[in-house]
């Protein structure tokens, strides 16, 4: 049986949101195309969606234990985020991608701590942190505060994700030919602050606002 939240919920989205919009639904039925994918965490605090006020439709989201993007492994294992990246680009062809990463971030965290070493899969998954983890020491000491290393990490893990699409030869192409741009980003859960990657590879906050007379991209 359905949960009692979860049957609440469906019950509401029916009766309020699908009703006032069901003409989009019925035209999403026929088709997607969304212009930018986010790879986001799997954290229940940081919703894509919610954060960028994103419709049905709008966004091609990938959701996995701090928004990492795993090496390019062409092997014979599954690879649910590679096989994501490879349709969003290749079929959907997606104009943008961002790399989600958010403050208080739980699998940096495990990977800060150590915390994660008695887990099968979620230790192997965190992996591609351990060099932004020793880079974080190097630049923090050894014997920083924790809380400390985790936002260096978190900043560091969203630079190094977003360079290891490059190594995908297909966002590679996309890249090269001008039809795909990479980017980056951090938000902020307690004060909803947007932190954008720039081209010298710093981080800086988004304007809640827009400014006068903008339009929508």
């Amino acid at each position: 049986m359905i949960p009692t939240r979860l049957h609440e919920g469906f019950a509401r989205f029916r009766a309020e949101r699908f009703e006032r919009k069901q003409r989009i639904w019925q035209t999403l039925a026929k088709g997607q195309s969304p212009e930018t994918l986010v790879i986001g965490c799997a954290d229940s605090r940081v919703d894509p969606a919610a954060i960028f006020d994103a419709g049905p439709g709008e966004l091609f989201i990938i959701r996995n234990v701090a928004n990492l993007v795993p090496p390019y492994e062409p092997d014979s294992a599954h690879h649910g985020v590679s096989a994501a990246l490879e349709y969003a680009v290749k079929v959907l062809k997606v104009k943008n991608i961002v790399v989600l990463g958010h403050r208080q971030c739980g699998g940096v965290a495990a990977a800060a701590t150590g915390a994660a070493e008695d887990t099968q899969f979620v230790r192997k998954w965190l992996e591609p942190l351990t060099p932004v983890h020793a880079e974080a020491c190097r630049e923090l000491g050894a014997d920083a505060p924790v809380d400390d290393l985790c936002d260096d990490m978190e900043l560091r893990s969203v630079r190094r994700s977003r360079e290891r699409l490059m190594s995908f030869p297909f966002i590679a192409e996309g890249v090269q030919a001008g039809t795909l741009v990479l980017h980056g980003a951090r938000f902020g859960i307690a004060d909803g602050e947007l932190e954008w990657l720039m081209a010298d590879g710093q981080f800086e906050a988004v304007a809640p606002a827009l400014p006068p007379h903008s339009e929508r991209a």
